[in-house]
């Protein structure tokens, strides 16, 4: 049988993190670097000072023209005008039904807006733009020519000013171009940790090299080279959805908590169907628990009541290295998502004591 890896895409930074010795692991069709020293070391190093991620898988979408502001309007659940030229909106794609086919990014600019989606997702989102695209918009598929820095913890900072460029006053969801390693680069202050970070849009060629000038500079910062492992952890702690897991095509935003991600006053692609989950109320609700028992949550894992009856499905779970605790997030039928509700997670025919928390968990 081939070996699976060999038709894994690798990023332009695969022979960095190999000759790190990072440990590589297949995600979303590209051979990625899950970690290098471990994973506590990483999720340490963001949430005290500062981690560097490469995340160039992610796709980079690019509309321009007259009809791209209305265009991208009807096909995203979130007002546009949130993207203003130098502005970031996190939204979602719908489907007709309200699901969730992908949730991303859209910067804008003047005369274009880029939208920043999930390698998974990428070739579905294409097919939709492809199928829908009218004309007097034009569209661009950049990701192959695009890679993707994510640069996160509170010394970031101080990281992007060694390295020569200051953001210190770059507000949240705001972006800008700079010149870093004689390459144009887009910098937006977003990200998928929590923490004061930026995300780092480089063309392909200085990915290299922009890698280690911020790793350079932020070495007396307490930088470090971070992976998948740690990245997923982190989010979790502070609650953000990973699609695939949290949410997807067969879930809304009602439901899934991201109701503040639509543009309930605009007219968009699934709109019917999610306004009528918003009026008649969710049957479920994504929750964030923690477990008051030993035991780890795993995705899938069914959650019931104290009789054993099946309540709901944990979409995302892990042991916090924050928290030194078992957190997760799942969906629960409605009468079980008020805070302090007991819940039980049933982990290999046990069922583990859990309570419904807040989302964040930190």
């Amino acid at each position: 049988m081939e070996n699976v890896m060999t038709t894994l895409a690798k990023t332009p930074l695969y022979d960095v993190h190999i000759a790190a010795g990072a440990k590589m692991v297949p995600f979303a069709g590209f051979e990625m670097p899950v970690q290098y020293a471990g994973l506590r070391a990483e999720h340490d190093a963001v949430r005290k000072a500062a981690g560097l991620f490469d995340v160039s898988h992610m796709g980079e979408l690019w509309f321009s023209g007259p009809g791209a502001y209305g265009y991208l309007q009807e096909l995203l659940a979130g007002n546009l005008d949130k993207a203003a030229p130098g502005r970031a909106l996190y939204t979602c794609l719908l489907n007709d039904e309200g699901g969730i086919v992908e949730d991303l990014l859209v910067y804008g600019y003047e005369d274009r807006y880029m939208l920043v989606v999930n390698a998974a997702n990428r070739p579905q989102v294409v097919s939709i733009i492809e199928d829908t695209l009218p004309e007097g918009v034009h569209f661009e598929d950049l990701s192959d020519q695009t890679a993707l820095l994510a640069l996160q913890g509170p010394h970031s900072d101080l990281v992007m000013k060694a390295a020569g460029v200051d953001l210190t006053d770059l507000k949240y969801y705001h972006h800008r171009t700079v010149l870093m390693s004689g390459a144009e680069v887009i910098v937006g202050a977003t990200g998928y940790t929590g923490e004061r970070g930026f995300e780092l849009y480089v063309p392909h060629a200085a990915a290299g090299d922009i890698w280690s000038l911020l790793m350079e500079a932020g070495a007396p910062h307490g930088l470090h080279p971070c992976g998948l492992g740690a990245r997923d952890t982190l989010r979790l702690e502070k609650g953000f959805c990973l699609h695939g897991n949290d949410i997807g095509p067969h879930c809304n935003p009602v439901e899934a908590g991201l109701s503040w991600t639509v543009g309930w006053k605009t007219e968009f692609r699934g709109k019917h169907a999610v306004a009528a989950v918003k009026e008649n109320g969710p049957t479920r609700r994504l929750v964030g628990f923690t477990l008051t028992e030993r035991g780890i949550p795993r995705k899938d894992y069914e959650i019931v009541d104290a009789e054993g009856n099946n309540i709901g499905t944990v979409t995302s779970g892990t042991q916090s290295p924050s928290l030194g605790e078992a957190i997760g997030m799942g969906y629960v039928a409605a009468d079980w998502t008020a805070k302090g509700s007991n819940i039980f997670i049933s982990i290999r025919g046990k069922s583990i004591a859990a309570t419904v928390t807040g989302i964040p968990f930190l």
